[in-house]
């Protein structure tokens, strides 16, 4: 049974087990650890809130996807402040318009899974925001996903980092 705590008025449910080691926490702090993919290379942009970085596995079709994630670490939306909330919702709306021009993608996905049963695999707010192109049968490749180095990862980064650098505000 998930751990209930009651917190402004709002019930959240966490799941991550007691000695959990949060490799999103340990990817945007940039430690070098076995318990993490994440690399300080994946990261495209970073704040005083949140990371965005690309991600570790590339779906099928849809390689180079972002996340978005808090720095702190909140573990699913139950969690999240609504200041925070806003602040990613204003961000991922930036972050979308680099997809669209940097890989030319014909439309984009954003995805946030909460709790095991909602398929939150790493226990720390993570939203999605995923190239779409005509028949790319994201739907059906969702689970048809690799691990990826740093080094395949690489192009994708380098080239969001370049054009959200360009811009004069991201949020």
């Amino acid at each position: 049974m998930p751990k209930q705590v009651r917190h402004d008025n709002q019930y959240m449910f966490n799941h991550a087990p007691k000695d959990y080691k949060c490799p999103v926490c340990l990817g945007i702090k940039k430690i070098d650890s076995v318990d993490t993919l994440i690399r300080p290379s994946d990261i495209i942009y970073q704040d005083n809130l949140v990371t965005v970085l690309i991600n570790s596995f590339f779906i099928s079709n849809n390689a180079g996807h972002v996340i978005i994630v808090p720095n702190e670490h909140i573990e699913n939306i139950f969690d999240l402040p609504d200041n925070l909330a806003e602040h990613i919702t204003k961000l991922s709306k930036k972050v979308t318009i680099a997809l669209k021009e940097v890989y030319k993608c014909e439309g984009v996905t954003l995805l946030q899974n909460n709790e095991p049963a909602g398929d939150q695999h790493a226990f720390h707010y993570h939203l999605h925001v995923i190239p779409r192109y005509d028949k790319d049968n994201l739907s059906q490749n969702l689970t048809n996903k690799k691990a990826t180095t740093p080094e395949e990862r690489l192009p994708y980064a380098e080239k969001l980092k370049k054009y959200l650098d360009a811009e004069t505000s991201l949020v």
